[in-house]
């Protein structure tokens, strides 16, 4: 992609941030974002909450406030029937009334395969944007929602899991970050992104490569979905999870104690995870009660940033 030269985009192509963020005057910028993928579940209507979610979650991790949102659909005609696609896009609508926006249009195509997403358009104050980077050393690392998703996504791909997991894994990826994003934007962070296909410290690695930090991750203070450590173990894994493992060699110190099964959780390619936090340190106790009044999913304190360029990950 070239350079941009429009001094009116704030947050672009240059920087691994979760959206787009465009200036229209001093006290309101836009902020947008897209974002679609194929089924994770059987339910059309489970997979168009998450979807929906999902793409809704890049703008809450800026710190904006959605406006209203586009359908992007390819769907098999003639292939499935017509009735999975209303359900998959009833989801849609359902979720993102439950974040008080409405779907105005959108674009669909024949494909041999479904899938579904947004482009979400909302506003933020372009001098309260949350970006990744401006972490410092010191900040405490909050985490929203457990992690094991992904791995669960492959139990359930594999006949793996039962509907009691199964359930607890749609409600968990159908559940809106907006009472994290309020807790964030009324607290205040340094820097913040959510939580999804590069898993927690692929995503908190370009958090530290964008402040120029490193971070330190306590494995005993992150929140798992205990179902995910027994496929793990199974070896019962995407191949982006791997694949996320296999980027982080060199970036990431694994001290004595951290099994190739814990690696593998805390490298879990998420859909629709929750938010990560850096907050100042004489903030991270408002920071806890603000998320446990917001009713989120978790309210996990998981490390702090450190000096230097190394994200360390110790057993406690």
């Amino acid at each position: 992609m070239p350079p941009i030269a429009d001094p009116n985009v704030l947050v672009g192509t240059s920087t691994p941030d979760d959206a787009a963020v465009y200036r229209l005057g001093p006290d309101r910028a836009l902020v947008s974002t897209v974002d679609y993928f194929t089924p994770i579940v059987d339910d059309p209507y489970a997979f168009g909450l998450i979807a929906a979610a999902n793409a809704l979650s890049d703008v809450y991790a800026m710190g904006g406030r959605p406006l209203f949102a586009l359908n992007l659909v390819g769907f098999p005609k003639g292939k499935l029937p017509m009735e999975v696609l209303a359900e998959m896009l009833r989801g849609g609508c359902d979720k993102t009334a439950e974040a008080g926006i409405c779907i105005v249009g959108g674009h669909s195509i024949d494909d041999p395969e479904p899938k579904y997403g947004l482009v979400v358009v909302g506003e933020v104050h372009p001098d309260r944007v949350v970006t990744k980077a401006g972490a410092r050393p010191g900040d405490r690392l909050f985490l929203t929602k457990p992690l094991g998703i992904g791995i669960i996504s492959t139990g359930i791909k594999r006949s793996a899991v039962g509907p009691e997991t199964i359930a607890r894994a749609i409600e968990l990826m159908a559940t809106l970050n907006r009472g994290a994003a309020g807790a964030m934007t009324s607290v205040g962070v340094h820097a913040g992104t959510d939580v999804t296909g590069f898993g927690l410290l692929g995503h908190l690695y370009e958090v530290t490569s964008a402040s120029g930090v490193g971070a330190r991750v306590h494995l005993e203070r992150v929140p798992v979905l205990p179902e995910a450590w027994a496929l793990a173990t199974e070896g019962i894994v995407p191949g982006g999870t791997r694949r996320n493992h296999d980027y982080l060699e060199g970036r990431v110190d694994w001290e004595e104690g951290i099994a190739e099964r814990d690696q593998l959780v805390l490298c879990d390619a998420q859909t629709s995870g929750g938010l990560l936090m850096a907050v100042p340190p004489e903030k991270a106790a408002r920071m806890a009660e603000a998320l446990r009044a917001a009713a989120a999913p978790a309210v996990a304190e998981v490390g702090e940033v450190i000096e230097g360029d190394r994200i360390v990950v110790t057993p406690r």
